[in-house]
């Protein structure tokens, strides 16, 4: 029955977020772990792409912990929304209960005003087995209610009426999901041969076909410091879906394991074998406040921040952006100082990293294939990604003329349509040059006999002026001019 009121009362609601802006040429695709276990229904978000445009709906989704180590989603879901402010994001959780998960000895509970908390994080609710101290066993929701607290611990309380009304202790068992089980093979992945099920970075191929977006920036935060990882990223960039192209994000390993020192970086580059053109790298991580984020996901979050800002097309680096962190740091959180110097050593290496300048910002141009490669569509980051970009959106907007009459019709409204978005490009300083042509010797009569087309599109776009050089001399004319 709803409490009878009379008078004046007040309530407070929870703190909204600021909206975030959205776009989706560097749509994030987040492979990691996530606290399912705070789920109604945790099976239901383990190896399949899900779609977020707010803070709340990946929550709901998923849950959510400050335990970033545990739960890396959480740190991309984080750095998107309450960080920069950017959406939407896909998540895929590989954080099964049914294989990442761990038995909870029975433990006895006491019982004080009818509530009860069990010390331990991760419990699968529907795993609980619970009876009182005369043996009774006790049904969820019947004669106890579950809750999960702040600190990730769970209480129950005894339902008035229930089985369990005035007991003064508990025995409960049952099962904590471990997100320490799981590994890099797990993020990898494959596909079940008996039923087909993808998993891990397989699960990526199911973006499009479920959400009819093309992903734009692949990562797995801190698990992409594992060379295998890092590989299979790599390896998801080209021929998505068949043609679609992306760009990943990775991590450089900045534990005790890894690069501990900027000197240490060009090595352990070489031992996560980094030389993809579409992978871009940074080192170390940073935090906020004490909370401790991977380089990836800030890094992936505010480039996606970057092409929002920029009409959704990624023509701009995210490079010498500002980001809110208050101080890179190593994985266990201990504070790493690099000077302009420094950080640059990092870049030779084709490695971004965090520079504090007038605040911090993200510091580094090159994709991991330099200094291996110096060709500009490979070299820079922006470069590469405007090209991927450019491929995608070919792509989606053509398709429906796949099977059209190959007449000169078709050919000249391929053409012109293009040439008239490349103009439009240039036109708004985007790119330099943005052309396409249907070139005779390109297409020889048997390709046109067997219903092949092949356009030639020469694109320019503008790499990023990554040094600004101004030369000072004294002009002894000026003073003699000045002193006579």
């Amino acid at each position: 029955m709803e409490t009878y009121r009379h008078g004046v009362y007040v309530r407070e609601a929870d703190t909204a977020l600021q909206a975030p802006i959205t776009g989706t040429a560097g749509l994030q695709v987040v492979v990691g772990t996530a606290p399912v276990h705070l789920l109604d229904d945790p099976a239901a978000a383990v190896n399949t792409p899900i779609l977020a445009h707010s803070y709340k709906e990946a929550v709901t989704a998923l849950g959510y912990s400050d335990d970033f180590a545990a739960y890396t989603l959480c740190e991309s879901i984080s750095a998107s929304f309450q960080v920069l402010g950017v959406a939407p994001l896909v998540l895929i959780n590989v954080l099964d209960p049914a294989r990442h998960s761990a038995e909870v000895s029975e433990t006895v509970l006491a019982v004080n005003g009818g509530i009860a908390t069990l010390a331990v994080t991760g419990i699968l609710r529907d795993s609980l087995t619970v009876s009182t101290e005369t043996g009774t066993a006790l049904a969820r929701d019947t004669d106890y209610i579950t809750a999960f607290a702040e600190d990730g611990t769970l209480t129950l309380t005894l339902i008035e009426g229930g089985a369990g009304e005035g007991s003064a202790t508990l025995t409960v068992s049952g099962r904590r999901l471990d997100p320490t089980l799981v590994t890099a093979a797990d993020i990898l992945g494959g596909i079940d041969g008996s039923t087909g099920a993808e998993r891990g970075l397989e699960v990526i191929r199911q973006v499009y076909p479920k959400l009819q977006l093309v992903p734009g920036i692949l990562l797995a935060p801190r698990f992409s410091a594992d060379p295998a990882v890092a590989a299979g990223l790599q390896a998801k960039t080209t021929a998505l879906n068949g043609d679609f192209q992306c760009v990943a994000i990775v991590d450089i390993d900045c534990t005790e394991k890894g690069a501990i020192q900027y000197t240490d970086v060009k090595e352990q580059k070489e031992r996560q074998a980094l030389t993809a053109s579409r992978c871009y790298a940074v080192w170390p991580f940073a935090k906020v406040g004490e909370t401790v984020y991977s380089g990836s996901s800030l890094a992936a979050a505010l480039t996606a921040y970057t092409d929002a800002e920029n009409g959704d097309v990624p023509h701009v680096s995210p490079s010498n952006k500002s980001l809110s962190i208050s101080a890179a740091c190593l994985a266990d959180g201990t504070e790493v100082v690099l000077d302009q110097e420094q950080a640059n050593t990092v870049n030779s290496f084709g490695v971004a990293t965090f520079l504090r300048l007038s605040g911090f910002r993200l510091w580094g141009n090159n994709t991991v294939a330099y200094p291996a490669t110096t060709d500009p569509k490979d070299r820079w980051f922006s470069v590469r990604r405007f090209f991927c970009w450019t491929a995608v959106t070919f792509i989606l907007t053509y398709f429906e003329r796949v099977d059209d009459p190959m007449n000169p019709r078709l050919i000249e409204a391929i053409v012109d349509s293009e040439n008239i978005r490349g103009n439009s490009f240039v036109a708004r300083s985007i790119c330099a040059g943005y052309e396409i042509t249907f070139p005779a010797d390109e297409n020889p009569a048997t390709d046109l006999l067997n219903g092949k087309l092949t356009f030639h599109q020469k694109l320019a776009p503008y790499p990023p002026a990554e040094v600004i050089e101004n030369v000072l001399e004294f002009d002894p004319d000026a003073l003699a001019a000045a002193l006579t």
